[in-house]
């Protein structure tokens, strides 16, 4: 059967997170440390779905490469290039930008993302229509992250408290600590971790996205320990959107 065949498959097969995809196909460059570049068909992008490496500027005006952004590029290059992969798929399988979303894997089952959360190179990064694997994934990066592994040995990666998200405003980040109220209010669920809403940090669901939350009560979610993530916006202060159950991780006591 033909490579391209193969990726035909691929594209075809199974429910998510079924492993049935490209095997034929290499990867011919590695663009950053998350995205790869195939040899078959010449040209097909491949975002490693489910991890956010540090970003590179590629091309875009007056973006600074972040921290650690070359030497995450240069672990995935060690992982994958010049080697055949197989993709498989738990989600919406492409992009706006037309990439493939998919997870990576080895000749002999190494699973390329967890290797990079290992190697400290990556931090979870997950949407609501491509969840598949992302309790596996926020282990792997728990254990990077309590051993100070790469991007965990950085300030600028670093866990932040609620009182510093204001400064935090446009950036992805990871927030960790307590709800001390949780109201819904016309359909909109808000987390609130300080005594003025208007002003402290809040995580807020909203009513169309309530659905994906049917395992996890966020109402009842006041007074726990959490850890969040997502892209702080400025809304009655700093808040994040949670659009998905796999942003919150509830804390043990």
């Amino acid at each position: 059967m033909g490579r391209a065949l193969c990726l035909v498959i691929a594209l075809i097969l199974g429910p998510a997170g079924v492993r049935a995809a490209e095997t034929g196909a290499s990867v011919a460059s590695v663009v950053d440390g998350d995205t790869v570049v195939l040899d078959h068909p010449a040209g097909e992008q491949v975002r490693l779905v489910g991890i956010q490496a540090p970003k590179l500027p590629l091309g875009r005006p007056g973006f600074k490469a972040w921290p650690l952004a070359e030497e995450a590029k240069k672990a995935l290059q060690d992982l994958v290039l010049g080697k055949r992969v197989t993709l498989t798929f738990g989600g919406r399988r492409r992009d706006r930008h037309g990439r493939l979303l998919a997870h990576l894997w080895g000749e002999d089952g190494t699973w390329i993302q967890g290797q990079m959360l290992k190697r400290g190179m990556a931090r979870v990064y997950s949407f609501p229509d491509n969840r598949a694997r992302v309790a596996d994934m926020l282990e792997l990066e728990t254990l990077a992250r309590a051993q100070a592994r790469g991007i965990w040995g950085l300030d600028f990666y670093a866990v932040i408290a609620p009182e510093d998200a204001e400064r935090a405003i446009g950036t992805f980040q990871v927030v960790e600590g307590r709800v001390l109220d949780a109201a819904k209010v016309k359909g909109r669920t808000y987390l609130n971790f300080g005594p003025d809403w208007r002003t402290d940090f809040t995580v807020t669901i909203a009513p169309g996205t309530a659905r994906l939350f049917r395992a996890l009560d966020p109402l009842a979610l006041k007074g726990r320990r959490i850890r969040v993530r997502g892209w702080l916006k400025s809304y009655n202060g700093p808040s994040i959107e949670a659009t998905h159950p796999e942003q919150i991780e509830v804390l043990a006591e």
